[in-house]
């Protein structure tokens, strides 16, 4: 009875010992008396007790670790990077799965291969630029970074997922100067645009005053015109006017200087309504109604020679 049940246990632990269970994500390396033997996939697998060990267990998801480190500039200057990389296994064949298993001791000497090597691309990277160059060239450090570590990472069994450099700063005292140089150079191109908008803004006033003397003038002449014009036309219908008269006052057999008498007496009756004061001589004498008499009849001789 006794030995039935040592059996019994013997073959308990003997299954226990015989099943592993792998968890999704993870692969698991046997190697047998120290030697490289197989690989077991996620789920449940089987091993021989006693003779095959589970050497490592890899995780073939993405994995992250930040990095904070400082390199300097070709003019020596310090700056601080603080960076974040995603990395993971290259793929599940089984050549890179022994490449993970045995090329590092273990996970902490892989880990720190990986940093070293990452803090010197990019030290030797910003060692070749200057100061004002590093913070316009950030997928610059990035691209220069996987074009070197990917081929050394794919001999390790990794690949490099992404790096991201989130947060790049100088010194102090470096920081306040390059703060100086932008606000004055923002001083700078404000003073420039304040003076385009004021040349802008002077250029356009004397233009649109340029336009209204213009226009004014424009306007002015063309007053100037139908007033010319118009007077003409007054003087025009006047003479017409006066020689009608004298034409029906000739056919009457009447004095034509009763109508420079009625002119005149008009004349001054208008001025003496209208008047404010003002001195104004009248040549009411019997020659200069003669002279425009003889004026009259001259503008009658023309229009019926024009007439005929």
């Amino acid at each position: 009875m006794n030995f039935l049940l040592v059996l019994f246990l013997l073959v308990i632990v003997v299954i226990y010992l015989s099943v592993v269970i792998v968890q999704q994500g993870t692969v698991a390396v046997i190697t047998v008396f120290g030697k490289y033997s197989r690989v077991m996939t996620p789920g449940l697998n089987f091993k021989i007790p006693f003779i095959e060990f589970i050497y490592r267990r890899i995780s073939i998801q993405n994995r992250s670790v930040e990095l904070a480190f400082q390199a300097i500039t070709a003019d020596q200057a310090n700056v601080n990077f603080k960076a974040m990389l995603v990395y993971s296994v290259l793929n599940q064949a089984e050549e890179t799965i022994k490449n993970v298993a045995f090329k590092f001791i273990d996970e902490a000497s892989f880990m720190q291969a990986l940093i070293r090597t990452i803090e010197g691309s990019i030290r030797s990277f910003v060692a070749t630029k200057r100061q004002a160059e590093i913070l316009s060239l950030r997928s610059e450090i990035i691209e220069h970074v996987k074009s070197q570590l990917d081929v050394l990472l794919e001999t390790w069994g990794y690949h490099l997922t992404d790096l991201q450099l989130n947060d790049i700063a100088f010194d102090e005292v470096i920081m306040r100067s390059m703060a100086q140089v932008v606000a004055s150079s923002n001083l700078k191109a404000a003073a420039e645009n304040e003076g385009q908008a004021l040349l802008i803004t002077k250029t356009k006033a004397a233009q649109a005053d340029g336009n209204a003397i213009q226009i004014s003038a424009e306007a002015e002449k063309t007053a100037s015109q139908l007033r010319g014009q118009g007077v003409a036309l007054f003087r025009e219908e006047v003479a017409r006017g006066m020689a009608e008269s004298a034409k029906v006052m000739n056919e009457a057999n009447l004095d034509a200087s009763l109508i420079l008498f009625s002119i005149w007496t008009e004349a001054i009756k208008h001025f003496a309504e209208n008047g404010k004061g003002n001195v104004i001589f009248l040549d009411g004498s019997t020659e200069g109604m003669q002279k425009t008499m003889n004026q009259l009849l001259a503008v009658e001789k023309m229009n019926r020679t024009n007439g005929q």
